[in-house]
């Protein structure tokens, strides 16, 4: 039995995946620290082992992540250049808080897995702001010495319901659903990213399944576990 940290929770897919850990009976404490929380009256399935605490990424030292020592580090946090409203902003959050709490809540003593999703196209040296974000913050977490760092890099995300979509993937969002019906690498649905993200973290890297096509990433001294749109799905599917 394992716990778990979520960072994330109240973002289209970490909603998700708080479901899919309280259901999971294999996560018998799941922690959610954010700057908002989860309204307890809309979970109906694994409250009694909920922990939330509300959190300043800003002041991590006061948060406490890494007193439960948690198991399994989940984070699904991120925003747009929109949302956030700078560039300068976006960075801040998408990449700063995302390493900097995720090196908040690693203990020295015991062994743990974080697992990140990031995005497709997640690259350190794009020319595009958000994915360089992805791409450098994946860099930073594999650098952090967690035992097992695992990175997913999903396509178009089905199922969401974002005020602040990008327009780009407004205007390629039809395309997108056709060519699913083709090709796995087009989009995926959140509910079974969700389902993969979970089911990754409680397996780790070494026991994932050949369906997964996990793939070693990153740097010789900053190696990570990469699974693509096409991996979470048939992940999705073999548990």
């Amino acid at each position: 039995m394992s716990s778990a940290l979520l960072l994330g929770a109240t973002g289209q897919v970490g909603q998700h995946v708080l479901k899919e850990l309280l259901s999971s009976p294999d996560f018998t404490k799941v922690g959610e620290f954010g700057r908002r929380v989860t309204d307890l009256s809309s979970i109906t399935t694994g409250k009694d082992k909920l922990v939330q605490k509300t959190i300043d990424f800003e002041k991590l030292e006061e948060a406490g992540l890494k007193e439960e020592k948690w198991d399994v580090v989940f984070i699904t946090l991120g925003t747009t250049k929109k949302a956030a409203g700078s560039a300068e902003a976006f960075e801040k959050i998408d990449r700063e808080y995302v390493i900097n709490a995720a090196r908040a809540a690693k203990a020295d003593d015991i062994s743990q897995r974080v697992v990140y999703v990031s995005s497709i196209g997640a690259n350190a040296s794009s020319s595009f702001l958000y994915t360089k974000s992805k791409g450098l913050t994946e860099q930073g977490l594999a650098s952090l010495g967690y035992d097992d760092t695992i990175v997913f890099r999903p396509a178009l995300l089905a199922g969401t319901h974002r005020a602040d979509r990008r327009f780009a993937e407004s205007l390629v969002a039809p395309f997108l659903t056709l060519a699913s019906y083709i090709t796995d690498s087009a989009q995926i649905q959140i509910s079974t990213l969700a389902k993969s993200v979970v089911a990754a973290g409680k397996l780790g890297s070494a026991a994932l399944p050949a369906a997964a096509k996990a793939a070693k990433a990153g740097k010789a001294d900053a190696q990570f576990t990469l699974i693509d749109n096409a991996g979470a799905l048939a992940l999705a599917k073999s548990v």
